[in-house]
């Protein structure tokens, strides 16, 4: 419990309500080099008992519902994308042309799961569409190199690092100097007041909230596809000439609908749902979206009491803050894949843990955010990065390397009927007393809602 005290400390919660929570600990979850069961298991925590607060707000100010943390859960949720099926077809993994590769003085990891990700690689290092071509493209360059031209092309390539070597690396140090969820007053806005909801069953802490998802790939949208499971109601705006990974798009659209709107065109369109949102989740680099008045302090001059949540891969400072990044991606350059490398070879995490435990964060500021309002008023900004959350999962000490027995995922796997066939999917991790158990309503098709709340 040491660290999610510290996660709850760091969120501005009161330190008492900690006592709130049981763990069930299970030590074959996720098995790593570094403490990702404990790491992940925080991440849920806060996120849980931010809920819960929130609900007995919403209640009339009881006692907080209990909060309950299982590994098996967070395990299986943290790896919620291997576990989908849409009608028994399993969901596609990462490109071939995403994963490790040799150079001429070591390691470089690409990412080209996108099209125009991909084509942007190929163009950097003009080779055809070829993995042995690209192989042996690679291995006359260093990674240095590879890193430095396929970056200025557009393209995402990350050479490795050893923790010492990213130590030294000017974005490590703004990102030393983050918190791990920052947590900002914007202005003097009233104070946030709540229409009560009924204990019911089950108790949606975010009923009657309206959140919009500027977000793509995982850690965002674990962030409001966890805010839809407590009753948000979340519309996914994407630009209509980017599509999504249909199963990313499907294993994170639980509780969502989806719209397409081009920010320029539909200016319009997109004021009017602004002029009535509670929350404005974006993920994408800082500052690519600040020509369309989304920048942190933007949507509080036009909405007062907005609360304006921001994912990013590197940060929002320092040299790096700019660039393209995945989760994959910032644990080659932090050195999480040398540590959990075998001999000369680099390792990943067992899930995309920066992904998934980013996302909770995420949505754990958020909801605390929407408590303190309710006390004292103000638009706020939330802010994580998953590099951020990379430093945090290193400096936690050793985990647990060897599996003490395999965990099984059946108790946390679900299967209901959708507009995309017959899934198998992931439960949320999220529990507390009273509170929900499973999604109201499963992923839709990718952009067949309508750009207007319900």
């Amino acid at each position: 419990m040491t660290r999610l005290a510290s996660f709850w400390s760091g969120l501005g919660g009161d330190p008492a309500l900690v006592s709130r929570v049981s763990a069930v600990e299970r030590s074959g979850a996720l098995p790593s080099r570094l403490p990702v069961r404990e790491f992940a298991g925080a991440c849920v925590g806060v996120c849980a008992l931010a809920a819960a607060e929130l609900a007995a707000r919403r209640t009339g100010g009881g006692e907080v519902p209990a909060v309950r943390v299982d590994d098996g859960a967070v395990a299986t949720a943290f790896v919620s994308e291997r576990h989908l099926r849409v009608d028994g077809r399993a969901a596609e993994s990462f490109a071939p042309l995403s994963r490790f590769w040799r150079t001429a003085d070591g390691w470089v990891r690409t990412h080209a799961n996108y099209p125009h990700h991909r084509a942007r690689l190929l163009s950097a290092l003009g080779a055809p569409e070829d993995p042995d071509a690209v192989a042996a493209v690679l291995a006359g360059r260093s990674a240095q190199e590879v890193e430095e031209t396929v970056t200025a092309a557009g393209g995402l390539a990350v050479a490795l690092r050893t923790p010492g070597e990213w130590a030294a690396h000017g974005q490590a140090a703004a990102v030393a100097r983050l918190p791990l969820v920052e947590r900002v007053r914007l202005d003097s806005a009233p104070a946030r007041e709540f229409a009560p909801v009924g204990v019911g069953d089950p108790l949606l802490p975010a009923a009657g909230l309206r959140v919009l998802d500027l977000t793509r790939v995982i850690a965002g949208p674990v962030a409001t596809r966890t805010l839809a499971l407590l009753g948000a109601d979340v519309l996914r705006l994407d630009p209509p000439g980017m599509p999504e990974l249909p199963d990313q798009h499907t294993d994170t659209g639980f509780g969502k609908r989806s719209a397409l709107l081009d920010l320029a065109s539909g200016r319009k369109v997109f004021e009017k749902l602004l002029a009535s949102a509670d929350v404005v989740v974006t993920g994408y680099r800082p500052g690519s979206l600040d020509r369309f008045g989304l920048s942190a302090e933007a949507p509080a001059e036009r909405r007062p009491g907005v609360v304006v949540a921001q994912l990013s891969a590197w940060g929002a400072t320092g040299p790096w803050a700019g660039r393209r990044g995945f989760d994959s991606l910032v644990q080659v350059a932090t050195g999480v894949a040398r540590i959990e490398g075998e001999k000369d070879r680099p390792g990943a995490l067992p899930a995309q843990a920066l992904d998934h435990g980013t996302g909770y964060l995420l949505a754990a500021g958020v909801l605390r955010a929407l408590s303190d309002q309710a006390d004292e008023g103000g638009s706020r900004l939330v802010r994580v990065a998953l590099a951020r959350t990379a430093a945090e999962l290193l400096a936690g000490g050793a985990g647990d390397a060897v599996p003490g027995g395999e965990v099984s995922a059946t108790p946390w796997l679900a299967e209901r009927d959708s507009p995309l066939g017959r899934l198998r999917y992931a439960l949320p991790p999220v529990e507390f007393e009273g509170g929900p158990r499973d999604w109201a309503r499963g992923p839709g098709v990718w952009g067949a809602d309508a750009a207007r709340w319900l």
